[in-house]
């Protein structure tokens, strides 16, 4: 599994390649030991986006796709050491560094790693989604097409290495039967804290880890302690001048979700002879 997860970065790290240049290098601790699974992205300076993400094999080694002649911060991480962050100026040719991080001291005013922005557990990828956000994001499909090796298409589709999301799911129950064109477009960015992606997805308990179906991927969204209960849905209105008087139509699509249970009022208001729908 860790292989495939290296695998899927190295690819979307690597994407662009023929337009860009190369970053690569090694990732390692104090004695110089190559630290396995270590976290590092490329931070455009100029757009703020995410240019590049790559998480290090079994000898520490990342590749990272970048555009020339520009300036990134690069932001490397590994559980248990201090985080390193470092601004390189690219050109137009290929680049070589090692990064070398420093364990973890409890002392105050030290940062310490205790969270990766990716991680893997068994056939689960879990993404920390405030490693992954700006305070631009509004909603769950801001956020997704942030990370690496996912997509969300204008149909509100969701796909992992290229492999589409069957089922979306919250706090381990279907999300309105599992629509992912609901979630993406409505579920709040401010209120997500992990986002897992679930490989060999089977919802028969008996059979998980007996069959090995990779291409059934289900998506589970974790929220935030505090913001598991919310409102979402637009309302939508026009208004026009008849011969006699002022017409108007009003159309709430309103939905509420909590653990427990969810409602959905999709209805109208008018004056103009249509039947309201409930």
């Amino acid at each position: 599994m860790k292989k495939l997860l290296f695998c899927f970065v190295v690819l979307f790290s690597t994407f662009s390649i023929a337009q860009n240049i190369r970053f690569e290098g090694t990732i390692q601790d104090n004695s110089k030991l190559p630290l396995e699974m270590a976290n590092i992205m490329a931070i455009n300076q100029s757009t703020k986006a995410m240019d590049g993400y790559s998480i290090t094999n079994d000898k520490g080694k990342f590749l990272l796709s970048l555009k020339p002649n520009t300036t990134y911060s690069i932001k490397v991480s590994y559980i248990g050491f201090s985080p390193l962050e470092e601004t390189i100026a690219t050109k137009t040719e290929n680049l070589t560094k090692v990064f070398t991080l420093q364990e973890g001291v409890e002392l105050e005013g030290v940062e310490i790693v205790r969270e990766m922005p990716v991680s893997i557990k068994g056939d689960t990828i879990v993404y920390n989604a405030d490693s992954f956000k700006t305070g631009t994001e509004r909603k769950l499909e801001d956020l997704l097409k942030k990370m690496p090796g996912v997509e969300v298409n204008a149909d509100g589709e969701i796909e992992v290495e290229g492999k589409k999301v069957q089922k979306l799911m919250v706090e381990g129950k279907d999300f309105f039967d599992g629509d992912t064109k609901l979630g993406v477009k409505n579920i709040p960015a401010d209120a997500i804290d992990k986002v897992q992606v679930l490989r060999n997805y089977n919802e028969n308990s008996i059979l998980k880890g007996v069959e090995n179906n990779q291409d059934n991927i289900a998506m589970n969204i974790k929220l935030k302690e505090g913001k598991k209960n919310f409102w979402f849905g637009d309302v939508t209105a026009g208004i026009g001048v008849g011969h006699v008087e002022e017409r108007y139509i009003i159309n709430p699509k309103l939905f509420y979700y909590n653990p427990k249970y969810s409602i959905n009022l999709i209805t109208n208001f008018n004056n103009i002879g249509e039947l309201p729908l409930t």
